[in-house]
């Protein structure tokens, strides 16, 4: 069975890249969402293995989402995702439970890389 992603990224252009990367490369993009809070109840309801999450988003930033995963569930497994020059933002990411980051513009091998190490695959 294909890992279940649930995409998280204000942009739409980042949300179709980063899908074509998963996809193409065996996952399930089982959702997507466009802000923090959309972010949150697309987890409840969808439960996904892994979610990756843009840092700065309007409403409520991948931060703030990713705290309140956390909440619900401890052991959710959720991917930063940064522009570059973000290290700051990154490090209160990964200290809130991130399990890894990647960088802007995304790198096929980077990314199937971090989702792999992240689900122990």
């Amino acid at each position: 069975m294909a890992n279940r992603i649930l995409i998280v990224d204000d942009a739409a252009f980042m949300r179709m890249m980063i899908r074509d990367i998963l996809t193409k490369n065996g996952f399930e993009v089982v959702g997507e969402a466009q802000d923090g809070s959309q972010a949150i109840e697309k987890f409840k309801e969808l439960r996904p293995d892994l979610i990756t999450m843009d840092i700065t988003m309007p409403e409520m930033d991948g931060i703030a989402a990713l705290k309140e995963i956390k909440k619900i569930d401890p052991a959710a497994k959720v991917i930063m995702c940064s522009a570059m020059g973000q290290q700051a933002m990154v490090i209160d990411a990964i200290q809130a439970g991130a399990k890894d980051f990647i960088v802007k513009p995304f790198q096929t091998d980077r990314v199937i890389e971090a989702i792999n190490k992240t689900l122990g695959v």
